[in-house]
């Protein structure tokens, strides 16, 4: 029973996952009203009794309110986990994927113009090729890339989703972290070794004098590898360019998962090894001719500036070299490095901190010594590293169109929920994280050889080190599709449904 003096009324949520109630209203009869003299604002003031007046008591959570707040970012419609996304990591929506397949192949030239790129063409020369050999070697084997390019580029198309988020589907929601810290690494490497080749113009361009003011500064210090007056030049070039970095972000995360249709993503790609074949050709010539001029293979073009130009090409030469280091560097080795922070931990990495924190690994990477001669760049770095990101690339590619059918649903790729498609155990997939393994080990002895840590080992395991790429790739994609299906996880082919998916393509 309620005495007629208050009237309340109650109200349940309107709905099972509201976590507060409505306002409770009491009613008060006019004896217990504030007089007009009360110290209430004129605009709070009550009104006759026939209108009652309604006080809101504080809100308060119900013992159902759940554990973790979703949230919805812009351009998203459907809630998402806020540790499992952020503007980076969000996936884009038809009316945001508004690249060209001539965008996409122009942006090549950016990536393939560059020192390295030079490189390793003149490495090939350094190693004994002929200049036929070297330019069909490098053609055939972006050729052979650019497959798994496009069938890895088709679902950031369709779903407009970064690589970090593509792992999530094979790797399980927590696994994805290791492909993509593993990738991560590469990246790191590179953006040294991009750091180091800048430094390298800088010391080309000091007076003689101060190279040769004191034995100090221009010999190599053994515990670094590297003379101290080439270290600092080497910083220096890192510090302006980690500037440019800082105050540029904006434009250079947005690839497959921004291109208009699967077309262009391909148009896009097949500039890679046009392009790449043409610079080679140019590397290979000029490494050639310095055989013949200078009596030895000067594979580097900033050394063989260093010999040939005068102060003003020199300099105008090596400013070049510096844009097209810059450019690359940003471009190429700082987008996968940054995604995956911001992948592993959206809540604590922007996409910048990423950036700088990949700046800092690759110092640790000492480029130098990758650096210091063409066995070194090719065969312990170049090979190496393909043994990690070959079985990546298998292991994605089996789940996406072997297991999955190309369908993959977004909701779950942003969720923690345990009955989430991509949840698997905990949050990782068991068999992915074995295949891998599987994939990486018989690679490790050759590697191990090759940088002098193990002595005689079977020529089996020199073959295998020697085709990393080709060998993991298969082997860990044949053992994650063989776990799967026996392990009952080929999963039911998804509607193609999703609320952020315009037609089919």
């Amino acid at each position: 029973m309620v005495s007629p003096c208050l009237s309340f009324n109650l109200h349940h949520p309107t709905s099972s996952s509201s976590s507060t109630f409505r306002p409770l209203t009491l009613t008060l009869p006019k004896a217990l009203r504030p007089s007009p003299s009360s110290s209430f604002p004129r605009s709070n003031e009550l009104k006759p009794y026939t209108k009652p007046t309604t006080i809101p008591l504080p809100k308060r959570r119900t013992a159902l309110a759940p554990m973790t707040v979703l949230s919805r970012p812009p351009g998203l419609e459907f809630d998402a986990d806020p540790t499992l996304t952020n503007e980076d990591l969000r996936p884009t929506t038809p009316r945001e994927r508004t690249f060209s397949g001539w965008e996409m192949a122009s942006l090549w030239v950016g990536l393939v113009v560059g020192v390295p790129s030079y490189y390793l063409a003149g490495s090939l020369v350094d190693l004994g090729m002929a200049w036929w050999q070297g330019i069909a070697t490098v053609v055939v084997a972006n050729l052979i890339l650019l497959g798994p390019l496009i069938l890895t580029g088709h679902p950031g198309t369709r779903y407009g989703i970064p690589f970090p988020v593509l792992a999530r589907s094979s790797f399980g929601i927590r696994g994805a972290h290791v492909p993509t810290l593993l990738r991560a690494l590469v990246g790191c490497g590179w953006y040294g070794i991009e750091s180091w080749i800048g430094g390298e113009a800088i010391f080309v361009l000091l007076p003689k004098s101060i190279k040769q003011s004191s034995s100090m500064l221009t010999q190599p210090v053994p515990w670094l590898g590297t003379s101290p007056l080439e270290f600092a030049c080497f910083l220096a070039f890192w510090t302006a360019q980690l500037a440019i970095v800082w105050k540029g972000m904006e434009g250079i995360r947005k690839l497959e998962k921004y291109a208009k249709a699967q077309k262009d993503q391909i148009l896009g790609h097949i500039g890679l090894p046009i392009f790449m074949g043409l610079f080679t050709f140019v590397g290979l010539a000029a490494t050639s001719s310095t055989k013949v001029i200078f009596g030895e293979v000067i594979s580097s073009p900033i050394q063989l500036l260093e010999r040939i130009g005068g102060p003003v090409t020199m300099i105008l030469a090596i400013l070049g070299i510096s844009l097209a280091t810059v450019t690359t560097n940003i471009a190429a080795n700082v987008v996968a490095p940054a995604n995956a922070l911001v992948n592993l931990s959206p809540s604590t990495f922007t996409f910048r901190r990423g950036a700088l924190l990949t700046a800092l690994l690759g110092i640790a990477f000492q480029p130098w010594r990758l650096l210091k001669s063409s066995e070194s760049f090719v065969y312990t770095w170049l090979v190496g590293y393909s043994a990690l990101l070959g079985p990546i690339g298998g292991i994605i590619l089996a789940d996406y169109y072997l297991i999955r059918g190309t369908r993959l649903s977004v909701r779950d790729l942003y969720s923690l929920s345990p009955s989430g498609e991509y949840h698997y155990t905990r949050g990782y997939n068991l068999a992915a994280l074995v295949a891998l393994g599987i994939g990486i080990l018989p690679v490790i002895p050759g590697f191990l050889h090759k940088v002098g840590a193990l002595g005689n080992i079977p020529n089996s395991f020199v073959t295998i080190y020697n085709n990393a790429w080709f060998f993991s790739f298969f082997l860990a994609g044949f053992v994650y599709w063989v776990m799967s299906n026996l392990a009952g996880k080929s999963r039911k082919v998804l509607p193609y449904s999703d609320p952020l998916l315009g037609p089919e393509n």
